[in-house]
């Protein structure tokens, strides 16, 4: 089964009365030549007439403002999308010997996907990386962008709560452990670093009990929301890498939005007027269309809590939330 129904609700609760609520919102799916966007709808509570537009990279952004005070926000994503078989590479991939002749022509046309960013600096670690996948690939661009990505998966520790939201490829690197965030960031800078465009794709990840002749697989960390890479290989195109599953870009990927990395495209972003605190939840999920029997159920959900409070300000600010 490849059509998923979602459900993405973000809620933030306030201990005292906000307003001036401005928020970005990054989660209708992607629709191309493989994935379809059946439907969305973004319901708010407050609720917020809004508006809509696409970003320099293609993704969709609907805006939400509430002006009366509230203590509490919801924000609630509803989608159909039907998922295609992921593009692989083409059979006799561009040989790594022949990048540096295309070089110059990738960065004028791929500058935002090789050029650092603030969460992959380009760092002599990551150097260090490319060097080990390139030795140990088969000589090809394709046999490359897949060798960084198992050493990643080799060499790195999943593990929750190792790094936050903002953290760098800097930290992951440090620890040798982090979360799937960190993991896309780290191959980014790898295959970007060999002269090879490379995109952060954030998504979400269907378990194996929501994708019908599919054996029960537990996503690592228990999470639906998800992030990985897709990389251009030329003669082939943008292909996706997936170093936290270690595993090809298949049916249970469902991607959002891409960007240079994580900063360019988080679920919500936006900022209030009061003098409150806030509590953040998220629930993401799945149903498939139909089952064996013919009806929809649910087949997995995930929820996460945040808690940002501190001290209340003497007088009202601008806070922003995230």
């Amino acid at each position: 089964m490849n059509r998923f129904h979602l459900l993405h609700a973000t809620e933030f609760i306030y201990d005292g009365p906000v307003y001036e609520s401005y928020n970005e919102v990054r989660l209708r799916p992607i629709h191309d030549d493989r994935q379809s966007c059946l439907s969305f709808r973004l319901i708010t509570s407050p609720a917020s007439r809004g508006s809509s537009y696409k970003d320099g990279y293609g993704n969709w952004i609907h805006v939400t403002s509430i002006l009366a005070p509230h203590r509490r926000l919801r924000i609630e994503a509803e989608s159909v999308v039907l998922v295609h078989e992921a593009p692989v590479p083409e059979p006799g991939s561009m040989p790594l010997s022949g990048l540096d002749a295309v070089r110059a022509d990738l960065l004028e046309e791929h500058f935002d996907w090789l050029a650092p960013s603030a969460y992959v600096p380009y760092l002599p670690e990551i150097a260090e990386i490319s060097k080990t996948a390139e030795a140990g690939c088969d000589g090809t661009v394709a046999g490359f962008a897949e060798t960084a990505s198992d050493f990643i998966h080799n060499s790195f520790v999943y593990q929750k709560g190792a790094t936050h939201v903002n953290s760098s490829v800097r930290d992951s690197l440090a620890l040798r452990a982090g979360v799937c965030q960190d993991f896309a960031h780290l191959l980014l800078g790898v295959v970007r670093m060999r002269g090879l465009p490379a995109r952060y794709v954030s998504g979400y990840i269907v378990s194996g009990s929501a994708t019908a002749g599919t054996k029960q697989e537990e996503v690592i960390g228990g999470q639906a929301s998800h992030a990985w890479a897709e990389v251009f290989l030329p003669g082939s195109g943008w292909i996706g890498f997936d170093p936290t599953l270690g595993k090809p870009i298949g049916l249970r990927h469902i991607r959002v939005a891409y960007g240079r990395d994580y900063g360019d495209v988080p679920p919500v972003r936006g900022v209030y007027k009061g003098r409150a605190g806030q509590s953040l939840s998220v629930d993401v999920r799945f149903r498939p269309a139909l089952d064996d029997s013919g009806h929809e159920q649910i087949a997995e959900a995930k929820s996460e809590s945040d808690h940002s409070g501190g001290s209340i300000p003497e007088r009202p600010q601008q806070h922003s939330q995230q």
